[in-house]
C-alpha cells in the first residue's frame, strides 16, 4: 500500500458529549471554588486520561460514599446514584453536588413513575454499570435487568399487561431495538418510555461510524475500556462492514501491524474522550503515511446543559444537617 492510497476518515460527531463535558466541568468549578481535596464518586466518566488529570488537580475518587470524610463535599459521577447513596450522603453530613447527565435523571424519573403506576419494567443494560445500578435503585421492587434479547425469555412479571421498558443511555442502539422487539414478542402492551433513553449523542457517534465504516479496512475507536458507548462503537465498527476495529485508551497503545495492507482508517471517539487524544492519534497516524484525513459528519450538536446548580451558592456557608 502506497502512501497516497492511505487516508483516514473522521467520525463527526465524535468525543465530549453535553452530559460528560458538563460533569468534568463540574469537578473543575468545585476544585476551582472550594480547593482540593473535592471528592468523587465512582470516575466522573469513565474516561482514564479525564480522570488521571483531574486527580492530579486535586479530586480525590472513591469508589463508594463511606469512603468520604464526614462533612467533606461530594460529586456524584455523569452516572447517576440510587436513592439510596444520596440518602447515606445525607446521614454522613456529605455536601453533595450532582453532576448526573440530565438525560439519566430523565431516565430516573421515568422508572420512578413507572413505579408510582405499579408497572414491571424491564431497564435494558449491563448489570454492574454504575448506570444501570443507579437507575434500578429508583424502584429496586419493580426493575428487572435484561442485557439482551437472548435473556427476554427468563423474564418474570405479575401481569404481562402491565409492562414497560427503559434502557441505558449508552448502548448499542440496534441491539437494543433487537431487545425491545423481543420483549414486545413477549407482551404485546408493552409500554414504551415517553421519548428514546439511548442519549442523542451515543445515536449520533453510532450512526457516523456506521457511515464510514463500510469504506474502512480498519477502525481505531478511542475510549477507556469501561466505557460502555465507547466499546458499542468498536461492535457498531464491525457490524457496519468494517474490516477489523478496535479499542485503545490512547495512541500509545495502537498496535502499528494493524496497518499492515491498510488503505483507510477510520478514527472516531467514545462520548468520554477529549479530542486531544484523537489528535494524537492522527499524529500517529500520519507518521505512518495517513497523513490525508476526511472528516464524516452525519449530524451537527449544539445541546449544552447548565451546571448543578449546587456550584451557583457558596456550599461552605451552608448549615450542617442532621439526619437521623
Amino acid at each position: 500500500m502506497t502512501a497516497t492510497n492511505r487516508r483516514v476518515l473522521l467520525a463527526k460527531p465524535r468525543g465530549y458529549c453535553a452530559g460528560v463535558d458538563r460533569a468534568v466541568v463540574t469537578v473543575e468549578k468545585a476544585l476551582e471554588q472550594y480547593g482540593a481535596p473535592i471528592y468523587v464518586r465512582k470516575q466522573i466518566v469513565h474516561n482514564t486520561h479525564v480522570v488521571r488529570t483531574l486527580e492530579e488537580r486535586g479530586a480525590v475518587f472513591v469508589e463508594e460514599t463511606g469512603e468520604v470524610p464526614e462533612g467533606a463535599i461530594v460529586v456524584f459521577s455523569a452516572h447517576g446514584v440510587s436513592p439510596m447513596v444520596h440518602d447515606e450522603a445525607a446521614r454522613r453530613n456529605l455536601t453533595t453536588i450532582d453532576a448526573t447527565c440530565p438525560l439519566v435523571t430523565k431516565v430516573h424519573k421515568e422508572a420512578k413513575r413507572f413505579a408510582a403506576e405499579d408497572r414491571d419494567i424491564i431497564l435494558i443494560g449491563h448489570t454492574g454499570h454504575e448506570e444501570v445500578e443507579g437507575t434500578s435503585g429508583e424502584a429496586p421492587e419493580h426493575i428487572q435487568i435484561v442485557e439482551s434479547p437472548d435473556e427476554v425469555h427468563k423474564v418474570q412479571v405479575r401481569n404481562p399487561d402491565n409492562v414497560s421498558w427503559l434502557s441505558q443511555t449508552t448502548l448499542s442502539v440496534d441491539e437494543t431495538n433487537a431487545t425491545v422487539d423481543a420483549l414486545r414478542e413477549r407482551f404485546p402492551n408493552l409500554l414504551d418510555p415517553p421519548s428514546d433513553d439511548i442519549c442523542y449523542a451515543t445515536s449520533n457517534r453510532q450512526d457516523a461510524v456506521k457511515a464510514m465504516a463500510p469504506e474502512c479496512d480498519l477502525v481505531v475507536v478511542v475510549g477507556s475500556d469501561n466505557s460502555s458507548n465507547s466499546v458499542r462503537l468498536v461492535e457498531v465498527a464491525l457490524e457496519a462492514g468494517a474490516g477489523a476495529a478496535h479499542l485503545i485508551d490512547n495512541a500509545s497503545l495502537m498496535d502499528d501491524s494493524w496497518l499492515d495492507g491498510v488503505g483507510t482508517v477510520g478514527v472516531t471517539s467514545g462520548a468520554s474522550v477529549p479530542d486531544l487524544l484523537v489528535q494524537s492519534l492522527l499524529d500517529r497516524l500520519a507518521g505512518h503515511g495517513f497523513d490525508t484525513v476526511q472528516e464524516v459528519e452525519t449530524a451537527q450538536e449544539s445541546l449544552t446543559f447548565s451546571l448543578p446548580k449546587e456550584l451557583r451558592r457558596n456550599l461552605r456557608s451552608l448549615p450542617v444537617v442532621e439526619v437521623t
